[in-house]
């Protein structure tokens, strides 16, 4: 069982992605041509038969964090972030139990699972009510990193600390000297060490309402160490309610290896952001010893030092800096030549206005609950809000797709603030960008500039009700937020 320091110490490794033809009107990615790079591939696809059993048991557990009074954490486990690890092509099978006041879930956030284990209230499963349990088992069909948390009352059970990181293992080409992960939160702390509120509407009408105190793997400002000279794979996730971070190295040479879990050929780093859910791997050769590497967020008015690695032990420096590849990914790749293009903007709702609940819609007062916390709306998409009309039954689809057909996505934000966008059941291809040159890479959450238009695409292979918001939790739950549904063939 994971303890809380073994956060920071977990092996694994992957590789590239390429390019496709360009869109006009978008930027097209650095060093890509209409030649797709191929990424190293196994001989032989790696599908293990493991399984993997870790039952969470979702509690309050009192703690003692940065020296100040016990806050009430709500948690999944007595390690308080606990870390799953699950080889690519495993079967996890995890019993929750509720222990909470209210009703609570578990989403696997960015995987391709069956639709019955998405952990969506109302959508994909009943909540789990307090004193029952719920089993979600399925394969974990992808290598990388993945957040978990709770998909009811996110803004609170999320801000309270009901969050976790799947690790699936089986993507490295060569072991690296080191695995170190960064798990970054927000806390909404008062001056009695209580806890402040976690929505609030100038922030959910904004950027959000961000917490008081930064942490790293629930610490302020923590030291991890690597080998000297060696090369260290750093997991960076965003597991913070609402705050875009700007992630920047000082001290050593790095470079992208992963987007959200899946593999990329690897390119320089120099900066990234971070939304919340999103997570990026570093392959950095650490500097000699006694030196340290300065991990900071510069979207701030001064650069915030999050964390800091130093380097211990003989250097192991040898020859130029060589970033170590990941192997590519299995994800289905979109058939973009017929592809259908759909297009759908995110927008301010034209004032406040508050949420119709009908009296007698006993399931959309419950989808009320339990996925908004304010009772006003400040977002849409495509001109509608969640939860929709308020009757008794969940909202329309804001898209009906036909399963394995390929899709283009315009994503198209009108709006003057941040929407890191989130898909489930699905990882999409990124294409291009009206604002930014990045890479072509596969995400399971990409993040919307102000008055930005970026294409994705992705082949609509898994059938269900899918959830798709913006991952600022506010956000989705004052109305960016809406059903994706993809029929069965």
């Amino acid at each position: 069982m994971p303890s809380r320091r073994k956060i920071l110490g977990i092996g694994a490794s992957l590789v590239a992605l390429g390019s496709l033809a360009p869109y006009a009107g978008l930027v097209a990615g650095p060093r890509l041509s209409t030649k797709r790079p191929r990424p190293p591939s196994r001989p032989n696809p790696l599908v293990q038969s493991t399984k993997v059993e870790f039952d969470l048991h979702a509690k309050v557990r009192p703690t003692r964090l940065f020296g100040t009074k016990e806050l009430p954490l709500w948690t999944y486990h007595d390690d308080l972030l606990p870390v799953i690890t699950v080889p690519k092509g495993g079967r996890l099978r995890t019993t929750l139990r509720n222990s909470l006041p209210e009703h609570t879930s578990v989403h696997w956030h960015g995987i391709r699972l069956p639709n019955d284990m998405d952990g969506v209230p109302y959508v994909t499963q009943q909540p789990v009510d307090p004193g029952q349990s719920h089993v979600y088992d399925f394969v974990v069909p992808d290598a990388g990193l993945f957040p978990f948390h709770s998909h009811c009352n996110t803004a609170a059970q999320l801000g309270r600390g009901l969050a976790g990181a799947l690790v699936v293992t089986g993507d490295e080409t060569r072991p690296y000297d080191a695995d170190l992960m960064c798990v970054i939160k927000d806390w909404h702390l008062g001056e009695d060490a209580g806890f402040t509120k976690f929505s609030e509407d100038k922030g959910a009408s904004r950027a959000g309402t961000f917490g008081s105190t930064r942490s790293v793997n629930l610490e302020k400002l923590p030291t991890l160490e690597a080998p000297a000279g060696g090369y260290t794979r750093l997991r960076l996730m965003n597991v913070d309610n609402s705050r875009v971070h700007q992630i920047g190295l000082e001290g050593a040479e790095a470079a992208v290896i992963a987007t959200d879990g899946q593999a990329v050929a690897p390119f320089p780093f120099e900066t990234w952001r971070l939304g919340s859910a999103m997570r990026i791997d570093l392959c950095v050769r650490m500097p000699p010893p006694g030196k340290d590497v300065r991990i900071y967020d510069y979207f701030a008015p001064e650069p915030v030092l999050l964390a800091i690695i130093k380097s211990v032990g003989a250097d192991l420096r040898v020859g130029d800096f060589e970033p170590i590849p990941l192997w590519a990914s299995d994800i289905p790749e979109p058939d973009l030549k017929h592809a259908i293009f759909k297009r759908i903007e995110f927008s301010a709702t034209a004032k406040a206005s508050p949420k119709i609940r009908s009296d007698s819609g006993e399931l959309a007062q419950a989808l009320a609950d339990s996925l908004c916390l304010s009772d006003k709306s400040f977002w849409a998409m495509n001109k509608t809000t969640w939860p929709g009309d308020g009757h008794k039954k969940l909202p329309a689809p804001i898209l009906e797709l036909k399963q394995n057909q390929t899709y283009v996505f315009e994503l198209v934000n009108a709006t003057p603030h941040m929407h890191p966008i989130h898909i489930h059941g699905h990882t999409f291809l990124y294409l291009k960008s009206s604002k930014k040159s990045l890479p072509k890479h596969f995400t399971d959450t990409v993040l919307l500039k102000p008055k930005e238009r970026i294409h994705v695409a992705f082949k609509a292979d898994n059938p269900g009700d899918w959830m798709f918001h913006c991952h600022i939790i506010e956000h989705a739950e004052t109305g960016m937020m809406s059903i994706l549904r993809v029929a069965p063939a």
